[in-house]
């Protein structure tokens, strides 16, 4: 996965990821939205085909990144449990 970083200062920043869709900006997104210092999430896709998503992050305060860092790592945390439940379900 690579991401371009198209604007940053020291509340915001907008990134586009590529060759990801809506699966994957959709769950950080989320993710994002459970940090009380997350002031805005967001993302676009302008065409399905020929687009990469766009997400735009905003914090009240902290760094942006940082609050990107953690929905990253709380996320996979999800997955693992998913993974682990499916494992035990026998």
């Amino acid at each position: 996965m690579e991401i371009n970083i198209l604007e940053q200062d020291k509340n915001k920043i907008e990134f586009e990821i590529l060759d990801e869709d809506h699966t994957l900006c959709n769950a950080l997104r989320k993710k994002l939205w459970e940090n009380k210092d997350v002031n805005l999430a967001a993302y676009k896709i302008e065409h399905p085909l020929v687009s990469n998503p766009i997400m735009l992050v905003e914090v009240k305060k902290g760094d942006p990144k940082k609050a990107l860092s953690k929905a990253a790592d709380d996320l996979k945390k999800d997955i693992k449990e998913i993974k682990n439940s499916f494992k035990n379900a026998g």
